[in-house]
């Protein structure tokens, strides 16, 4: 029986996860293509971020194809050896890491350039999925620390590099794996004093020892009269591009913000203000709508597991992608600070995209074999 199971896993797959992915990197794809276009006078040349980002998802692919073909439940054995290793590399970051922008965040391979801290978001989650599958019941103060650890030693190390953002995001993902898994009473009420004392700590603590242009990008936002006209110039232009879209969009590749080079970093972190100038009001209502059914995909793949180790890794994935989808608009649309968060599938990134592709493929993964007994 467990031998037909494995023989028929892959059309078991979580097919609709698979077309919503198809989907959103289309689209991503061709919002990137408009995003690196420059116009001359003998046609159209290209910025070198949309033919890298061909090669990116290539790759990202086949990490998806691996990972589904590879049995999840193996990564509960691998979880501290591939902890400790993220570790490693995020010590090194200092070490050897290439600077760019003033932040060491890269370790250069060559052909490309390494990020460790999207690589301890995948580690952390295996290893907080095996600490959360452990035990009955809500959760206790002494897996609750541990649990708490996993997150905060990689959390901190990313900060110094320093990525408020990315760290942040590693942060957020253990909150909602936690808080799916249950805690006890006493540790709600705890956590929720941290949370109401937390911003006041941030500022007086974490706010004088960021760089100066992420202490901008806070007071833009806070109060954007105190902040200089370069910290506000990109969010405006945003907000800009995205408004005169109206309704319905300038149309693909007739953006004036876009062709006229007023939105910065539109290949990565504000990619969604090109799509929202071309595409208008409605085009943004079914990307969003799109990104609500991507992460129904994968709620239906963590309903459907059958042990816990894999429905804590799908929460994972839930929240690794909900908290940048929703990070990531937030901060494009001026409704949250801007902190360096990319959006998946839309925005330029090697490592991003590998990452995206490999937790998409253990999602895949749990999903063909929630018929199979776990000694296959």
């Amino acid at each position: 029986m467990t031998q037909l199971t494995e023989k028929n896993r892959f059309w078991r797959a979580n097919w609709g996860l698979i077309l919503l992915t198809a989907i959103l990197l289309g689209v991503g794809l061709a919002n990137l293509y408009s995003a690196c276009a420059i116009r001359m006078e003998d046609g159209i040349g290209f910025r070198p971020f949309y033919q890298r980002q061909l090669w990116f998802t290539g790759g990202g692919v086949l990490c998806m194809i691996c990972a589904m073909m590879f049995n999840y439940r193996k990564l509960e054995t691998l979880a501290w050896p591939l902890f400790v290793l993220s570790l490693i590399l995020l010590v090194l970051v200092p070490v050897i890491g290439k600077e760019v922008g003033g932040a060491k965040r890269w370790i250069s391979l060559g052909i490309i350039n390494l990020q460790p801290s999207e690589v301890a978001k995948i580690s952390m989650m295996i290893l907080v999925s095996k600490v959360l599958s452990e035990g009955r019941g809500n959760l206790g103060w002494k897996d609750f620390g541990k649990a708490i650890c996993v997150g905060l030693v990689p959390g901190l190390l990313v900060f110094a590099q320093p990525d408020l953002g990315t760290a942040l995001i590693i942060m957020f993902i253990l909150g909602g794996m936690i808080l799916f898994r249950g805690v006890r009473a006493s540790i709600v009420k705890v956590s929720l004093l941290c949370i109401l004392v937390s911003p006041l700590l941030m500022w007086k603590l974490v706010y004088p020892n960021l760089k100066p242009y992420q202490q901008q990008r806070i007071i833009s936002f806070v109060d954007p009269a105190a902040a200089s006209k370069d910290a506000l110039f990109q969010r405006n232009q945003a907000l800009i591009a995205i408004g005169s879209g109206q309704t319905w969009g300038k149309g693909w590749m007739d953006g004036p913000q876009n062709n006229l080079h007023y939105i910065r970093e539109k290949h990565t972190d504000y990619a969604i203000a090109v799509y929202g100038e071309e595409r208008g009001f409605m085009g943004n209502v079914i990307l969003l709508g799109l990104f609500s059914l991507f992460l129904l995909s994968i709620y239906a793949t963590i309903r459907d597991a059958k042990d816990r180790f894999g429905a804590f890794l799908c929460v994972g994935v839930f929240f690794y992608f909900f908290w940048q989808i929703l990070i990531n608009i937030g901060m494009v649309a001026g409704m949250l600070p801007v902190v360096g968060v990319p959006l998946p599938f839309f925005s330029h990134g090697g490592t991003a995209t590998l990452v995206n592709f490999s937790l998409i493929g253990i999602v895949l993964s749990v999903s063909m074999r929630r018929f199979v007994f776990k000694s296959a």
